[in-house]
């Protein structure tokens, strides 16, 4: 067999092994070590392996993957989710449909400083969900809500998507959180309007009954400066550092635990108990994460190998195709892949492949890496997968919400996510400005 052949058996023996139940990072370096043997021999299969695990993980910038993991664990407990909901509820309260998008603003604020989707949808789920109720919004559309302004917390930076794919194409971490702010803040912004729209010409699946009749908590101007001084203390802590230049991500994600671990004890929201769990679960995340990444490493290492990623290159590139069309058949795949795994896993399949034509093709890699995340955040939306909405459902635990209603009440908001990555496609500056500066 010639080294092509290999790698598409490869390829198509890993999709079977994942399809089968095995885990992917297990499947993966099965199948990198049984190429390599295949196209050399088993002493070169062995030493890459070996080499693999040393060179993919033994780098100084891993250090922020549990950095930015236990900070945005504390912050989950600290209680600072609900303090930036109050805020925002009280500046957009004049607002029709204000509380839908003080849930989009509050779930970005709070996305930049946790970098994992899942924990938005667990918080507001449980903050926003029911206030908005109370105030007269249809269940599907209030957890509907919370599902798309989820996704902000792996584009909004820090973000665990974005380290995994920096690490992938050898791009720089910081630069790839800055380039999330552009979109995030895009994203946001098109939610609002999709909600506002909604409110405004289809009332009907936004609202249950007359919106807003039932009295709201007032809180004052120095509860809002209370309420948010924390979490705009860890902003300016994290990313002004960051953008500065003064602290690169690995400090960043230092001084950002430090300051999130400060909030907790503050608020006596943490004891020694629930500390060390929140060190264990860090602890199994960043395991995961880094098993992951090290056998991505080694199946892109063995693919390079086979030859069949610069062959793809030629024949897209250089066939009626071309490189637009290559960028619209990989975010659709990426998008359909969505339906079926988890965000992570999506990245360590097509990556190794789709990195190498995208650089053949001369795309901007960090701009190309933000349109990857916002399609790999798509499928948290989508059925049958959709994580972010069994997220949901597990947390508010109600019997007359079904999971059908939240993909219906989430269904707006991929028409939005879809639209945003045409907009960022055709203006790559959204993204990349502030990574380039």
């Amino acid at each position: 067999m010639t080294g092509i052949e290999i790698g598409i058996l490869a390829i198509v023996v890993l999709i079977a092994l994942i399809w089968l139940g095995m885990p992917i990072g297990i499947a993966m370096l099965v199948v990198s070590f049984g190429g390599v043997m295949m196209i050399r021999n088993e002493t070169v299969a062995i030493r890459m392996a070996g080499a693999v695990a040393n060179d993919s993980l033994r780098q100084y910038l891993f250090a922020v993957v549990p950095l930015f993991v236990l900070m945005g664990l504390l912050v989950t407990v600290s209680g600072v989710g609900k303090d930036t909901f109050d805020v925002f509820q009280k500046l957009l309260r004049r607002v029709r449909a204000g509380l839908g998008v003080a849930t989009v603003f509050a779930n970005a604020v709070f996305a930049s400083i946790t970098g994992i989707s899942i924990a938005s949808a667990t918080v507001f789920s449980r903050v926003a969900v029911p206030e908005m109720t109370r105030h007269g919004y249809s269940k599907s559309f209030s957890t509907g809500v919370v599902a798309g302004s989820s996704v902000l917390g792996m584009l909004i930076p820090p973000s665990l998507l974005m380290i995994v794919y920096a690490v992938l194409a050898e791009e720089s971490v910081g630069r790839m959180f800055l380039a999330g702010v552009g979109p995030g803040l895009l994203l946001s912004i098109m939610f609002s309007l999709t909600i506002i729209a909604m409110a405004r010409f289809r009332p009907e699946l936004v609202f249950e009954r007359q919106p807003d009749m039932v009295e709201t908590e007032d809180i004052s101007t120095l509860d809002v400066l209370r309420k948010g001084m924390p979490i705009v203390s860890l902003i300016v802590l994290v990313l002004g550092g960051l953008y500065s230049g003064f602290l690169n991500p690995t400090e960043a994600g230092a001084v950002g635990a430090l300051g999130a671990l400060v909030i907790a004890l503050a608020r006596r929201s943490l004891d020694r108990r629930s500390f060390w769990g929140l060190l264990v679960e860090s602890g199994q995340i960043t395991v995961s994460v880094l098993f992951l990444i090290m056998a991505a490493t080694f199946f892109s290492r063995m693919l390079a190998m086979s030859g069949l990623p610069a062959m793809l290159a030629d024949m897209i590139l250089g066939g009626p195709i071309g490189p637009w069309g290559f960028l619209i058949m990989y975010l659709a795949l990426v998008i359909v892949l969505g339906c079926l795994i988890d965000s992570i896993s999506i990245m360590l399949i097509v990556l190794p492949i789709a990195l190498p034509v995208a650089q053949a093709a001369q795309f901007d890699m960090i701009w190309f890496g933000v349109m990857t995340v916002i399609a790999v955040e798509i499928g948290l939306l989508t059925p049958p997968f959709g994580l972010s909405v069994y997220t949901i459902r597990a947390a508010i635990s109600d019997p007359e919400l079904s999971t059908g209603a939240i993909f219906r009440g989430a269904f707006p908001f991929v028409l939005t996510m879809m639209l945003s990555l045409a907009v960022i496609a055709a203006f790559p500056g959204i993204a990349v400005w502030l990574a380039r500066l």
